[in-house]
């Protein structure tokens, strides 16, 4: 009180504020708390490249052969199967629910037998490497529910991403490179919006958000220092910032501050090591013969995943690519002919690289989109072209490395592949089995926000130990 008299109202002023410092400490503790508690066994994997397929990819052209298809091709989805179950409004006023088969074959590949679309060559090499889940579930019918609960483990916007989480559960590998990093294919049909909130950190300290990696010059934005800046200038600057940060931090209490503070400071650190991580002219012809044609184009699915590959290797926790183009309502024979030639050689690509690099072990690869599609096709079927409407009750994904099964496939679904026979995975699980694999505890993963812990998995999920190695 810098010597003046204390009085009641003083008093209680200062005590009040005591208080609530108290309250805050036990906040902070707690939150702090369940982050170092969270690995509770050793992790299989350190890191994870997500391969995620905006759209939907159908199943039927991939990964889940129905070769009995061809002999109902045309006919009326029966009742039996549907039993009732919600369409979108694109289908939902169709009084006919026509059959279609895939147009593709499907070959055994590998000591593992795994079955695999023709479309996608390059993955049925790499057969024996993958765990295929073919009975995958989730609640929403409609893309930007289901990306959003794919990519934050809830329908609605704002909680944080699985990226975001596993920075504030984990930490960066390297402190030098943001812990998460989100890649965009600039080659990608762009039918379905991806938002920023999709790699957001929502309720978690702003600093555990994504950060966007972009072809060009710039690969981070309003990285570079202005013109006439120098290297000294700026840490001067950021010096003076942290010093009026935490003089406004030690006022106001605001961890958001210091969430701030650590941003400014990662984007200085980043000046020097990302251009070094971004540039890929060390990479051999092989590498770049290895990716396919595109790797050599910045920007592109197969540029990204060779730079993905360079990220994990200078610790970066979490790399997310995101690929579009892979909702087609119609023109599916053409439309998810190119989707797989766009991707197909990159993705397996970089299953073999980790791999001869010794980085696949502890590296978990997940590629997949946010719903399958139905065996119904949407509108009218005309000769050789048709197209498939959302289907959320059971899609195909794949995983690598980092503690999965290899050459496994896991979960079952109908002669159909409209409803799950064996083995489903909901959403929640997935979710659940990838912390594992990392050495969290799904259920003590927990940020304390308005007087509820909120998880990842929400109040659900369990791992699936099959799946497991």
């Amino acid at each position: 009180m810098n010597g003046a008299p204390l009085d009641r109202r003083g008093l209680l002023r200062g005590a009040g504020l005591g208080l609530g410092a108290l309250a805050l400490a036990d906040i902070l503790g707690a939150q702090e708390g369940a982050r170092t508690r969270a690995l509770q066994h050793a992790p299989r994997a350190k890191r994870i490249i997500y391969l995620f397929q905006a759209g939907g990819p159908s199943q039927f052209e991939t990964f889940d052969h129905k070769p009995g298809l061809r002999a109902l091709h045309g006919r009326p989805l029966p009742d039996s199967v549907r039993a009732g179950q919600r369409l979108t409004g694109m289908s939902g006023n169709q009084a006919v629910l026509p059959i279609a088969a895939s147009f593709a074959s499907f070959a055994r590949h590998g000591e593992s037998g795994l079955e695999v679309s023709e479309l996608l060559p390059h993955t049925g090499r790499i057969a024996d490497r993958l765990c295929v889940l073919r009975a995958v579930h989730t609640e929403a019918i409609n893309h930007d529910p289901a990306i959003t609960f794919l990519c934050s483990g809830s329908q609605i916007a704002g909680r944080p991403s699985l990226g975001s989480w596993l920075s504030y559960g984990l930490g960066s590998l390297n402190a030098d490179l943001p812990a998460f990093v989100v890649l965009v294919s600039k080659d990608a049909i762009r039918d379905q919006p991806l938002y920023a909130r999709l790699w957001g950190a929502g309720l978690l300290p702003s600093e555990h958000q994504g950060v966007q990696f972009r072809a060009g010059k710039e690969p981070v934005l309003f990285l570079g220092d202005p013109e006439g800046v120098g290297r000294d200038a700026r840490r001067a600057m950021l010096d003076a910032l942290a010093r009026m940060g935490r003089d406004a931090s030690t006022r106001e209490r605001d961890p958001e501050i210091e969430a701030r503070i650590a941003q400014a400071e990662l984007a200085f650190r980043m000046q020097a090591s990302v251009p070094e991580a971004t540039d890929t002219s060390s990479e051999n012809d092989a590498t770049f013969e290895l990716y396919g044609a595109g790797a050599r184009d910045p920007g592109t699915f197969a540029a990204n995943c060779l730079l993905a590959r360079r990220l994990v290797e200078r610790g970066v926790r979490f790399v997310q690519l995101f690929h579009q183009g892979w909702d087609q309502h119609g023109g599916l024979p053409g439309g998810i002919a190119h989707q797989c030639g766009q991707t197909d050689q990159a993705s397996a690509a970089l299953v073999q690289d980790l791999a001869a690099r010794g980085l696949l072990d502890d590296t978990l690869v997940i590629w997949g989109g946010e719903f399958g599609r139905t065996t119904y096709c949407q509108g009218r079927m005309t000769a050789g072209d048709y197209g498939r409407d959302h289907h959320p009750r059971c899609f195909s994904m794949w995983l690598a490395g980092g503690g999965v099964r290899a050459g496994h496939v896991h979960g079952a679904t109908d002669e159909f592949s409209y409803n799950i026979v064996d083995g489903g995975v909901h959403v929640h699980d997935l979710h659940a089995t990838v912390l594992h694999l990392l050495g969290i505890d799904h259920e003590r993963l927990t940020w304390l926000y308005q007087g509820r812990h909120f998880r990842l998995t929400d109040v659900a999920g369990r791992v699936v130990r099959e799946m497991l190695a």
